[in-house]
């Protein structure tokens, strides 16, 4: 037995360096590439943050126009690639499935196979905009419509909204979305992100380390925790009874979605952000039912907890979901939405781990038997 400590999960183990992105679970900090989330929200765009992720820095106007031409270049998706999104969705696949198969299939339809950080970074511009892309089609597509093809006069989270409402979105809901976007770009080491930087690690290609990403993400224990809170909100439907509602939810030791986190220790500085951007839009609107009961739930589940001794605090995916309500996004996207912002992060581990790779093998801690003598098959009991 090896002297070395395993730990389940691989909590708190470090697996590798990375400066794409920090999180500090003490302080209650997300950075990227030295800038801190609070200083990019609300003042740069998703476009320039993607490009922050890829390239170690914040773009000036001529690389920002550069690539923003080029994700506009892929929003148009291809036709073969439209009749697979337009089949899996009257089949039984859900989004995600939808994604990760579209994902998959694009790599295999991509004639440029070489391996260097050129295509790799235009690869990563056809899945940021492909994903959003489909993300909008597959929710035309699950609801009964036609799609709507995109606008190349829209920023990124501007068109994504016009092609999933067919109607262009407000001012305010723009940037809201925008925000939410930057918000979940990356995030360090998380289970998808891992998963990628494994996958690409063998070598193997771009589309490769999405398309694993995405099946990691489609686990509820990583993706669907704002699908859940949402859903929680929708069955209760009531402000008046969201108080009787969350407190019996927690009598009968039903776990509470949007609350905790494995990394952050303090609080989770995402969801302060779309917390005021949830109060602000729906307050706009005149409509901050689902906001009134997330508020009512965030009292009620931290007041339960304060008196067991635990400082729990809310997490991103508590206010997300009647934020993305609010920008009339059915439930059903919440984590496709999650894809189409994190492909940046995932991407940009991608070629970071392409240009110092290693290929990843952990070893693991043998608790089996060992020295067992063979038993002919005749005489097993």
């Amino acid at each position: 037995m090896s002297e070395t400590k395993t730990k389940a999960g691989l909590q708190d183990v470090v697996a590798g360096e990375s400066s794409i992105c920090l999180v500090d679970g003490t302080k209650g900090r997300l950075v990227y590439h030295g800038y801190d989330i609070n200083d990019l929200v609300g003042k740069a765009s998703f476009e320039e943050v993607v490009y922050l992720l890829w390239h170690g820095k914040l773009p000036n106007q001529k690389e920002l126009s550069q690539l923003d031409a080029e994700l506009k270049k892929y929003r148009e998706i291809p036709a073969d690639v439209m009749a697979l999104i337009q089949g899996l969705s009257n089949s039984p696949a859900n989004a995600m499935e939808i994604l990760r198969t579209v994902a998959s299939y694009a790599g295999a339809i991509d004639p440029d196979k070489s391996m260097n950080r050129d295509t790799h970074l235009q690869q990563s511009a056809k899945l940021v905009s492909l994903m959003a892309s489909a993300t909008a089609a597959v929710g035309r597509f699950k609801a009964g419509k036609e799609y709507v093809a995109p606008r190349n006069d829209l920023g990124h989270a501007a068109n994504f909204l016009y092609m999933l409402n067919g109607t262009e979105a407000d001012e305010l809901s723009v940037e809201a979305f925008d925000v939410a976007l930057i918000l979940h770009a990356d995030h360090e080491f998380n289970a998808s992100t891992f998963t990628a930087r494994c996958t690409v690690g063998t070598l193997s290609d771009v589309y490769s380390g999405v398309t694993s990403a995405i099946g990691a993400l489609k686990g509820p224990l990583h993706g669907g925790a704002n699908e859940d809170v949402l859903r929680m909100l929708l069955k209760i439907d009531s402000v008046e009874r969201a108080e009787a509602g969350i407190k019996d939810l927690l009598a009968k030791g039903v776990k509470v979605p949007g609350f905790g986190h494995r990394v952050y220790r303090s609080y989770d500085p995402r969801g302060l952000v779309l917390k005021k951007y949830a109060k602000e839009l729906t307050t706009k609107q005149g409509a901050t039912k689902y906001f009134d009961m997330t508020v009512i739930a965030e009292r009620v589940v931290l007041e339960y907890f304060a008196n067991k001794g635990k400082d729990l605090k809310y997490n991103v995916d508590l206010y997300s979901g009647s934020l993305y309500n609010a920008m009339n996004i059915p439930v059903e996207l919440f984590t496709p939405l999650f894809v189409m912002s994190r492909v940046s992060g995932w991407t940009a581990h991608i070629l970071e781990q392409y240009a110092n790779n290693r290929i990843i093998r952990p070893v693991a801690e043998y608790v089996g038997p060992v020295d067992l003598q063979f038993v002919p098959i005749s005489k097993r009991a």
